[in-house]
Formats: structure tokens, C-alpha cells, sequence
């Protein structure tokens, strides 16, 4: 004959549940078993079982417990129509730790963290975009910057995102050609023109002078966070060779 109720033992032998969540279960109202034996012990029907299992489902959806209490009293299909929008914030949890997978391969593979799609789908900031809003508490105030942001400002939102991903794409690839040419003096031919390219990348956006160059020249030596993610590139002090190369060119430019 098919057993029609069960004691706290063969729920925890069933489902894994512990007796201690049993109990809070019942304590907080959300499964309250059908009777209690003259012993006291709890006993459970075949629906409360059934609940059992459906609370433990939405729990493994990272539900509270004060979330699931709510929908247990929801029809089966209103239960389906909150279901639906919290499959929605599953996916995008899903997007985020996929991000946040690949990010940790990449900082385990060598990338430095500057280079990390890290806050990818989060409500922190994306850290290039963090330091473009550096740049403006730092440089906001000077001419150069303010041409800058105005160039910026005639681009669309999808056309500032794009020039901004071409814009570190150029740089990586200005960065590894100059990697490859690190055992050359800094104010060679070769090297200068690899400067002029690099320098022709920075004045789609703004002009650069002088005194512009010198100070990205230091910024990429002396801020630990550019020198890292320029010395991936090499196994020489590459931040430091660009440096020079910089300040060679600036020097001689007209």
C-alpha cells in the first residue's frame, strides 16, 4: 500500500532537507505539516511533500525565503507569471558570471586588470570608464581635455562606444609593435614613427602638444596602474622605453 504520510525522518531521507529546516520551516509559516502525532512529531501528507519540493525549487532560483513564502499562495499560473520575470534576472546573473568567469581567466592568463571587462552588466562602472572619468576630474579644467569632450560630443552613444573600443584596440596594438622594438634606442627611426602612429591615434580626439605628450609620457611610467598594463606586452620595462620614446618626440616636435 502506498504510504500517505511521512515523518520528519523520511523528509530528510527524501530531499535532503535538514530537521532544522523543517522546524523553521514550519516556525516562519511556509510548510506547516498537515498534523502533529499525540507525540508531537511532525507528520507531512503527499502534498506537503509536493510544497516541499516546489519550495525547494525556487529556492535553488535564489529566492528568499520571504519571496517564496509569497508566491506559495499564488494560483499556478500567477506563480508562472513571477516565475517568468525572475527567469529574466537569472539570465542576466547567467551574462554577469560568465563575465566574471572570463575576466578571471584573463587576469589568470597575465592580462593586468586596466584591460578587464570586469563591471560588465553591474551597477559598478566598467574600469576604462572609470578612468575616462578620471582623466576628467585630473585634466577637466584644461582646453586640451575640454576639446576632448567636445569631439566626444558630436559621436552617438553606440559611436562614442565604438570609437572607444577601436581607441584601446589602436593603443594595444601601437603598445605590442613598440614591445617588439624594445631592444632599439628609443629615438630610432623605426621607433619614432611607431610614436608619430600612436601619437595620430590620439588626435582623432584631440590636439596634442607638447606639453600634452610629456604628461601621458609620465602618466604611462609613473601611474602603476598604466605602467602594469603596458608592461604586459613585454618582458622589459616597456612603460618606461615608450616614456622615452615620448619624450624624444615631443622634444623634437615642431
Amino acid at each position: 500500500m502506498k504510504k500517505q504520510s511521512f515523518n520528519v525522518k523520511d523528509i530528510v531521507k527524501i530531499t535532503g532537507v535538514t530537521t532544522r529546516a523543517l522546524h523553521y520551516y514550519d516556525k516562519i509559516n511556509l510548510l506547516k505539516p498537515s498534523e502533529k502525532a499525540e507525540n508531537g512529531y511532525r507528520v507531512y501528507s503527499i502534498e506537503d511533500l509536493e510544497n516541499l519540493q516546489t519550495i525547494l525549487f525556487f529556492k535553488e532560483m535564489d529566492l528568499t525565503l520571504k519571496e517564496i513564502s509569497d508566491i506559495m499562495r499564488l494560483s499556478k499560473e500567477e506563480q508562472r507569471k513571477v516565475l517568468d520575470q525572475h527567469y529574466q534576472t537569472l539570465i542576466l546573473k547567467q551574462q554577469r558570471l560568465g563575465t566574471i568567469i572570463h575576466a578571471v581567466e584573463d587576469y589568470i592568463s597575465g592580462k593586468e586588470i586596466f584591460s578587464l571587462d570586469i563591471f560588465k552588466n553591474s551597477t559598478v562602472l566598467p574600469l576604462q570608464e572609470q578612468y575616462y572619468r578620471e582623466a576628467k576630474v585630473v585634466y577637466g579644467d584644461t582646453e586640451k581635455y575640454k576639446e576632448y569632450e567636445k569631439n566626444l560630443e558630436k559621436l552617438s552613444g553606440a559611436e562614442k562606444e565604438v570609437f572607444k573600443d577601436e581607441f584601446a584596440q589602436n593603443m594595444e596594438n601601437i603598445f605590442k609593435k613598440l614591445a617588439s622594438r624594445i631592444n632599439e634606442d628609443p629615438s630610432s627611426k623605426d621607433v619614432q614613427q611607431l610614436i608619430n602612429e600612436w601619437k595620430i591615434h590620439l588626435e582623432k580626439s584631440m590636439v596634442c602638444d607638447r606639453e600634452i605628450l610629456q604628461c601621458i609620457a609620465h602618466t604611462y611610467k609613473n601611474d602603476n596602474r598604466f605602467k602594469k598594463y603596458i608592461n604586459q606586452f613585454s618582458d622589459r620595462d616597456l612603460s618606461s622605453f615608450i616614456y622615452e620614446a615620448i619624450m624624444h618626440y615631443a622634444k623634437n616636435l615642431k
